[in-house]
């Protein structure tokens, strides 16, 4: 049997140091007892965390016992060391529960968990991986095994909770659109949303504002490289070289997001043809950086082209455009991103969203009004501005409270 002393010594003294202020919603959706758990998420949205206080709050015996383990997969220990030759030894050891974070760091990763799960049925194997991870392979198709989740950065709900110490829960989307007055009303008597709201949009959104802001953007910044750089050319198997290309289209987008896609003359300017364009669209949105809304989705290929293309967060906007940051564009891109973690979200001809096939959602400053959109069903205004609505204009604040 292989010697994992190491990784077994900094595992425990990394969930022992783990803090426990915070804990994400996703915790309570995981059906933790599954035997294969598999977590997907952005870089720097808090998969690592979730891991370790998950191990803390609930096996805190098995840690120290030996048979738990939390490891890295970018660990230097597998620069010698199979992950198999691991899995073997600790289950022999007694091992019960197994966390593995960053499996795309590992080649072949695929393979390896598909013959730990098979082999090694006494072992419960917790996997996190980038959200560019792709689970078919065609070496080991994983797509049957995991109970797969996906991870996003923190809601508006979430960033309240934290800086104010209270537990408001999650609200679905039709309680929002049929009790938003009821909600709005509860949730204000607690909080003033506005002293917050602005704040979240600026820099909320990655849970690594609570090490402190001063740094955040800088960061942000290495996190959207690491993808860039790192995560891109390692699971979309583009080479190092194009690299800055797709930094120069994030450039590009990020100018003036919202953006409307003119494929001919992006191409131009990129130098690139349609489906090399249109490839790197779909992997800076896989890869949570930009968030491409299609008109209809059930024809949608990987080859299509957008109708709008937004930035995936406003932080994201903040960090390329500084204090330059339309407020208008800036209410959409928190709009579709928190409404686009649980929800179908198209491109509408007549409005800002169309979510679920169903409903018809309009964005903006507490002016607006519905004239848009009055003859059609099922159709709200989200408007910035006010700390509650009535009928069908509703706070766009409120609808932070999805996840």
């Amino acid at each position: 049997m292989i010697d994992y002393t190491t990784l077994s010594e900094v595992s425990a003294k990394r969930i022992r140091n783990t803090k426990e202020s915070f804990v994400r919603s996703i915790d309570n959706k995981i059906n933790w007892n599954s035997r294969l758990i598999g977590i997907k998420g952005a870089r720097g949205c808090g998969k690592t965390t979730l891991l370790l206080q998950h191990l803390k709050n609930n096996y805190m015996d098995l840690v120290s016992s030996g048979k738990a383990l939390f490891v890295s997969l970018d660990n230097i220990w597998f620069a010698k060391n199979s992950l198999l030759d691991l899995a073997d030894s600790f289950s022999k050891n007694g091992g019960k529960i197994l966390y593995l974070d960053e499996v795309h760091r590992y080649e072949d990763w695929p393979v390896y968990i598909k013959n730990i799960y098979d082999d090694y049925p006494e072992l419960q194997v917790v996997f996190t991986g980038s959200s560019l991870l792709q689970i078919l392979d065609a070496r080991a198709d994983l797509s049957r095994r995991p109970a797969m989740y996906n991870m996003q950065g923190l809601s508006f709900r979430e960033f309240l909770n934290i800086k104010t110490g209270n537990d408001f829960q999650e609200l679905s989307l039709e309680e929002i659109l049929q009790n938003h007055s009821r909600h709005a009303f509860d949730i204000c008597g607690k909080v003033k949303p506005f002293e917050y709201f602005d704040e979240y949009l600026k820099t909320g959104y990655y849970p690594f504002f609570m090490e402190g802001l001063d740094s955040y953007y800088m960061k942000l910044e290495e996190t959207v490289n690491m993808i860039l750089d790192v995560e891109l050319p390692l699971l979309r198997k583009i080479e190092i070289a194009y690299v800055p290309k797709i930094k120069k289209l994030l450039a590009i987008i990020a100018e003036s997001s919202p953006f409307m896609l003119n494929v001919s003359k992006l191409s131009g300017a990129m130098e690139l043809n349609r489906a090399t364009l249109l490839s790197y669209l779909k992997s800076l949105t896989d890869a949570k950086l930009i968030d491409s809304l299609f008109k209809d989705l059930k024809g949608v290929s990987s080859l299509q082209k957008p109708d709008k293309i937004f930035l995936e967060n406003t932080n994201l906007m903040y960090l390329y455009q500084g204090e330059n940051v339309d407020k208008g564009n800036a209410r959409e891109t928190f709009l579709i991103n928190q409404l686009s973690y649980n929800q179908t979200v198209e491109f509408s001809d007549t409005s800002d969203f169309f979510v679920n096939g169903k409903y018809t959602i309009e964005c903006g400053g507490k002016s607006k009004t519905g004239e848009q959109i009055k003859s059609l069903k099922n159709a709200f205004v989200a408007a910035d501005g006010i700390e509650a609505g009535s009928g069908s204009k509703i706070p766009l604040w409120l609808f932070g409270f999805l996840y």
